[in-house]
């Protein structure tokens, strides 16, 4: 039943922890590291083709979703990978490019993180927003729009709602792993 592209390019293998649940229709590509317990869903493209993209443990990135990174350059000479931090919920059909999206971070359905933007622990981009190149969003803050701009500090409920979230994806994957097994 598996339809997942798993391509080593320029040397660089993706590299998948066991527990990583990878749904079928996925295309991972180059220098990525999937960490424990972390879920790509279905037709997701991670593409680490000009820098490293890291994807940290129990992160999940939602169907449809496109994660990239850029190449370094005059005035970038390191470029920008993709690091995604633990406990990460990235939700469906968004864009994230060349960032880095610390612990507990939240991206919402259809947003798009740029080059150089930073998401603290707790906050949340909302759906369809777009955070433009080198921003940065400080823990515990909703931000929302094109282009996103702060909103509000999110409560303790709603920052408990994201953990939930994230718990949720974890058990989630573990019976769609299961499910795309069997015959």
């Amino acid at each position: 039943m598996s339809d997942i592209s798993i391509i080593s390019l320029h040397g660089k293998t993706p590299r998948i922890h066991d527990s990583a649940f990878i749904a079928p229709g996925c295309r991972i590509i180059g220098d990525v590291e999937i960490g424990p317990d972390a879920s790509i869903w279905y037709n997701c493209v991670i593409r680490a083709d000009v820098n490293r993209i890291v994807i940290g443990a129990r992160t999940n990135v939602q169907d449809g979703s496109v994660i990239h990174c850029d190449s370094p350059r005059p005035g970038s000479p390191d470029g920008f990978p993709t690091i995604i931090g633990e406990d990460v919920l990235i939700g469906h059909m968004a864009m994230v490019h060349g960032c880095t999206l610390e612990d507990r971070a939240f991206v919402g359905l259809g947003a798009i993180v740029m080059d150089g933007c930073r998401i603290g622990g707790d906050a949340m981009l909302a759906a369809g927003a777009m955070l433009t190149p080198g921003k940065t969003m400080p823990s515990g803050q909703l931000w929302g729009g094109r282009p996103a701009q702060y909103m509000r500090d999110l409560p303790e409920p709603a920052i408990m709602g994201m953990r939930m979230g994230v718990a949720h994806y974890v058990e989630n994957a573990k019976a769609h792993k299961s499910a795309c097994r069997e015959p």
